[in-house]
């Protein structure tokens, strides 16, 4: 059984940055695609971000291109989501999840474990 567990949520300034992380344990992640999600009060959980399971190919949602980064260390079972110039629009619940497939997706019922989320609150 695989448990995520995210963390680097917290309250920052428009133009701001925050780092996310997600630590698996339970197996390792060196052969799954990852990905971040987030889910704003009465909206749908959406992909912001996603990440081969080698790391060489990523996929952006268009409102965070060029501004948030996802990587991967698979020696550590860690995802990390940079996010700089940050808007309120970004205030959001971020969930970290696996997939038990090496290519990422862009669809949320394609993920097979979930993390319990971290609150990212973007003030104006």
């Amino acid at each position: 059984q695989v448990q995520l567990v995210e963390s680097g949520g917290g309250l920052v300034q428009a133009g701001g940055s925050l780092r996310l992380s997600c630590v698996a344990s339970g197996r390792t992640i060196s052969t799954n695609a990852m990905a971040w999600f987030r889910q704003a009060p009465g909206q749908e959980r959406d992909i912001v971000a996603a990440i081969h399971w080698s790391g060489g190919i990523t996929y952006y949602a268009d409102s965070v291109k060029g501004r948030f980064t996802i990587s991967r260390v698979n020696a550590k079972s860690t995802v990390y989501l940079q996010m700089n110039s940050l808007k309120p629009e970004d205030t959001a619940v971020y969930y970290c999840a696996l997939r038990s497939n090496a290519g990422y997706s862009y669809y949320r019922n394609d993920y097979n474990y979930w993390g319990q989320g971290t609150q990212v609150t973007v003030s104006s």
